[in-house]
């Protein structure tokens, strides 16, 4: 069964840890998460991004796959199924699929505008307990064509946000999507702080997580960060195990050509990934 996300991370802030949310992009993706998030007894977060969900052949599907899964696999640990960077559109189109949480990333739209749209699908959420997630100041790097400078969000605008009643707030705070830059500056910890105060209780979000120093994450979590969001880690990891398989010629040997072989190293090292993440996020043995 699919929960929202804020019972996981109202636990996740009161005691300080954060819950990983890992993007899927296929069927391997989905079962290293799920299986990984059962064996270490965490909550998890599977995240679709728009691109993703069409990749999947819509909202549906993904749907269809990730609550079968669920229930061959045995899975007990609360999951959630969330929209990652929701246009206004793709938020609707996903509550009448069946997740369990969205993401409408207004952070684009003047601030009034941002407001009125994230107000509305409050109002819907509530009515059909999902969990919904806001953003404020543009995050950089880019995600679905969406690109913002590594930028830091005003704390008033977030506190404009959070009163709205969102589940939880992804704020800018120098963080990029995809790989760090030579030249990052690092996280804006006082800008985090200050949004933290002028949000209380409200479980705060970290995009971007690849890249960012495992000192750093701490210090976020520290700071009121209660979920963090993973996707070009595991896609690295993914990809370099494939890379080796192929580049030794396995693919050659016998069935290797197998797609159920021929993945299998990228799946063993998405759930190696996903694994460290726990471990450094604090979720294990957390559900």
């Amino acid at each position: 069964m699919l929960v929202s996300a804020k019972e996981m991370l109202t636990k996740a802030k009161k005691e300080k840890y954060a819950v990983g949310q890992f993007n899927i992009n296929n069927l391997e993706w989905t079962k290293a998460v799920l299986l990984t998030a059962q064996e270490l007894n965490s909550p998890v977060i599977l995240g679709v991004s728009e691109g993703a969900g069409k990749y999947m052949c819509g909202y549906t599907t993904v749907v269809g796959m990730v609550k079968g899964m669920i229930n061959e696999l045995g899975i007990t640990v609360p999951v959630a199924l969330h929209l990652d960077h929701g246009s206004y559109e793709g938020a609707k189109k996903c509550i009448e699929a069946g997740f369990s949480s969205v993401m409408f990333d207004g952070s684009h739209y003047p601030i009034e505008e941002n407001i009125a749209k994230t107000k509305e699908l409050v109002e819907t959420c509530n009515k059909l307990g999902l969990s919904l997630e806001a953003e404020v100041g543009a995050i950089g790097g880019e995600e679905d064509g969406v690109i913002g400078g590594g930028e830091v969000a005003d704390p008033k605008e977030c506190k404009m946000i959070a009163d709205l009643g969102v589940t939880m707030l992804a704020a800018g705070i120098g963080n990029i999507h995809g790989k760090y830059p030579e030249n990052w500056a690092g996280l804006s910890f006082d800008t985090l702080d200050a949004i933290q105060q002028l949000t209380g209780e409200m479980p705060l979000v970290l995009h971007g997580g690849t890249g960012i120093p495992a000192d750093m994450i701490k210090k976020a979590i520290s700071l009121g960060v209660s979920k963090i969001n993973v996707n070009t880690e595991c896609q690295l990891s993914f990809a370099a195990a494939t890379r080796k398989y192929v580049e030794e010629g396995k693919d050659l040997q016998g069935k290797g050509f197998d797609p159920r072989k021929l993945l299998a190293p990228g799946f063993d090292a998405i759930k190696e990934t996903v694994k460290e993440k726990m471990e450094l996020f604090g979720s294990i043995g957390k559900a």
